[in-house]
């Protein structure tokens, strides 16, 4: 990447050049116009060269130079806390630079338009400035209300969004100093000035309990509440099993299955059921809660979750995809009443492969609603249950299948999750690692297997030449630029690996599972999994590299994921005819991936900031408190701790690392105490003391403390240096050779 001067030069040298046309300009008329000092000539020459080279200026035989053109893209712009940003344009491998000056008023998430003046080369990135915003993200900004004897202004929530918005004194709706509010651009035209805005909603004072995941969901321009035509819609809704209703259905409800869920969940989503046939085969039924019933394609619930995308799990609260009538009415699998369903039988055989299945709209009476201790604790422990011989033959199943699933070269990566024992003021008062029993992980191989079911069945469906479009999970193999930083990583911390021809995704399990119980193995992990592409939705099926499918899909979760819903309607219309126009509806269902994929990208973000912001204020009640840690990361400027068990991270600056002076090592991800040889690596277990904390920021700083396992190596004592002469030296002679 080029200094920030030169992108600077570049982006003046375009401008200039690009005003004149066609009219070319001779290097001197260029430097005069552009004021160019006598001692920044060099860099000017050097940016107008690096033009030339990549296309973007055309210099004549006569020595002059003319404006050639310039490449435009349209992407996403992703702001770091730092004041720089990347936009990511479908196609390009490369996300393009954006320097903080050439921004041009663009915010995160903003859908931009980019004009290169630096093509990638020798490893250095593409550069840019945003032409002009063509979709904000946010259309409304949530931050603190603040006001002097001059003025009135919004300091924004988010650290991405980087001027305080300025508002009239008739556009307050009386707001007091402190408050948080809900403000709307009106106007910015340039980054010169600050945005103008007008305040539409007031929260509340700051410290009002729960307002600050609120100000998360806000900041992330999730939608909080739903619209009244759309909660009118749902409220027309009933769980009315009519004749009509029932046909064409398969009738379940004196099959035996049963809900297993975490103990807090409200919206059950999927039943299961297992029972051994005659021929010594297992039938595995995972019944899916029927949402397509109940939301009607192109209606305003199902505009209103299309917009959603998912349902997003924030600390203390879940902003559903769809209304409560729904979500934890009409459509949850709750025990002991009619529900509508979408089932998916497996006959698995002693190989444990699927030899046939039906896939079919049903109507089921679930027996029992469990939640996964009861479940872990009945099987553990020969609790007397009714169902207890049937939960022991699932749980014996399910180990069968992740076994085996193993095998295949499936990748298990089993990142830690916490929870937060919240006050009645939503305040964290404790942080508890969340516990993963194998009754998870045997609804989880279920719901896998069921998933992979679905999308195979769509490439056997009659009729079709080739398979008619589809939502697909898909999740590509790693590039080569990760992968390679991913080696250099196991390189530097000395894990042991062959190279191979081909990669694969049992290579990283192999990896994974070397480091088991090895200090350094959450931070493996966790570079592993950056090292991957992101998981999407695609209407190509590519299949699913981490899991080691060839064909996966969403089919299990409709109630919380669009996609699921999605594809139960696809199943119904092919079950029932072939469409006519398969281009469009093919053009329909990738319309349907992207809006998918970003929302749930969206989500994610989300949810991690909430998380992160309650880990802070947990941190900031022990400032001065010693904690145990490993190293996440080392770089030039400082490293990152994570403490143990409840998984908050900081950062140690190398200007509080004063007991040496470390010599940092980028190719080993390291740093080393010049005098007393101190090494501190990735994966290493230090202690750790809360220096500070800034909760607006999500910033925790930590100083690290002395090893005390570590003795010091010897130094060795250089031998003193014979003293220098006062007097002047006549000759040449004098000086020793």
């Amino acid at each position: 990447m080029g200094t920030e001067k030169n992108s600077k030069m570049e982006a003046e040298l375009l401008k200039l050049l690009k005003n004149h046309g066609k009219t070319p300009l001779p290097r001197k008329q260029i430097s005069h116009m552009l004021n160019i000092k006598k001692k920044n000539y060099h860099e000017f020459e050097k940016a107008l060269n690096n033009l030339v080279k990549e296309g973007l200026v055309r210099r004549t035989k006569g020595h002059t130079y003319v404006y050639q053109g310039v490449s435009r893209y349209v992407g996403e712009i992703s702001l770091t806390r730092q004041g720089f940003a990347f936009v990511s344009v479908e196609g390009l491998d490369d996300d393009i630079f954006i320097a903080r000056q050439n921004l041009n008023t663009a915010l995160d998430r903003d859908v931009v338009e980019v004009q290169l003046y630096a093509q990638s080369r020798g490893g250095r990135r593409r550069e840019g400035y945003v032409t002009s915003i063509v979709k904000r993200f946010r259309s409304i900004i949530v931050g603190t209300y603040h006001e002097t004897e001059y003025y009135r202004y919004i300091v924004p929530d988010s650290t991405k969004i980087y001027r305080d918005i300025i508002v009239a004194e008739d556009k307050t709706m009386n707001a007091r100093d402190g408050q948080k509010v809900l403000v709307t651009f009106d106007r910015w035209d340039s980054d010169q000035h600050n945005p103008e805005g007008t305040i539409v909603e007031i929260l509340g004072d700051a410290d009002t309990p729960g307002l600050d995941i609120i100000s998360v969901a806000y900041a992330h321009n999730l939608p909080v509440k739903f619209p009244r035509e759309v909660e009118a819609e749902a409220a027309k809704k009933n769980a009315d099993i009519t004749a009509r209703v029932l046909q064409g259905r398969l009738d379940l409800r004196d099959h035996l299955c049963f809900t297993i869920d975490p103990e807090d969940a409200k919206d059950f989503d999927d039943a299961v059921s297992l029972e051994k046939l005659p021929n010594g085969n297992y039938q595995l039924g995972v019944h899916i809660a029927d949402v397509s019933h109940f939301v009607e394609e192109g209606s305003l619930l199902d505009k209103e979750a299309l917009n959603r995308g998912t349902s997003v799990y924030l600390v203390d609260r879940v902003i559903p995809m769809l209304p409560e009538k729904l979500s934890n009415d009409l459509c949850s699998l709750k025990p002991n009443v009619d529900r509508l369903a979408f089932t998916c039988f497996m006959e698995i055989n002693k190989e444990l492969e699927v030899v046939s299945h039906t896939i079919q709209p049903s109507v089921i009476h679930s027996k029992r609603r469990y939640n996964y201790q009861e479940v872990q604790t009945i099987v553990d422990e020969k609790r007397d249950d009714p169902y207890r011989p049937v939960l022991e033959e699932m749980m014996a199943l399910s180990r069968r299948l992740t076994k085996k699933r193993f095998a295949l070269g499936s990748i298990d990566f089993d990142t830690p999750e916490v929870k937060f024992v919240l006050d009645e003021k939503g305040k964290p008062v404790e942080i508890v690692p969340k516990k993963r029993l194998l009754a998870h992980r045997m609804i989880e191989e279920f719901m896998l297997l069921a998933n992979q079911t679905v999308a195979a069945h769509v490439k056997t469906l009659p009729g079709y030449k080739t398979p008619p479009p589809f939502i697909y999970r898909i999740h590509e193999k790693p590039s080569a630029e990760k992968l390679t930083r991913f080696t250099n990583l196991l390189k530097a911390l000395k894990v042991p690996f062959k190279t191979p021809k081909k990669i694969s995704s049992f290579w990283f399990q192999q990896i994974i599972e070397s480091i088991k119980g090895k200090p350094e193995e959450t931070v493996i992990e966790e570079v592993a999994l950056r090292s991957m592409m992101k998981a999407i939705y695609s209407e190509k099926n590519v299949g699913h590299f981490g899991l080691a499918f060839e064909d996966y899909t969403h089919f299990t979760s409709p109630i919380r994921r669009y996609p699921d819903l999605e594809v139960h309607r696809l199943l119904r219309l092919y079950a029932a005819e072939k469409p006519r126009d398969l281009k469009k509806l093919n053009s329909k269902v990738a319309e349907i991936c992207v809006q998918s994929s970003k929302k749930e990208r969206v989500a994610v973000d989300a949810e991690r900031d909430s998380i992160k912001l309650k880990q802070v204020e947990y941190i900031e009640q022990h400032i001065g408190e010693n904690f145990h840690g490993v190293i996440a990361g080392v770089t030039a400027s400082g490293i990152y701790v994570e403490l143990e068990h409840i998984f908050v991270e900081g950062f140690v600056p190398m200007v509080k690392m004063t007991d040496d002076y470390y010599i940092y090592d980028e190719d080993t991800y390291s740093m080393t105490g010049r005098h007393s040889g101190r090494h501190i690596r990735l994966g290493d277990r230090v202690e750790v003391q809360v220096e500070s904390v800034d909760v607006a920021r999500r910033d925790i700083n930590f100083s690290l403390l002395e090893d005390p396992d570590f003795v010091p190596q010897p130094q060795k004592v250089k031998p003193e240096a014979p003293k220098k002469s006062n007097r002047k030296r006549r000759s040449r002679k004098n000086k020793k050779s």
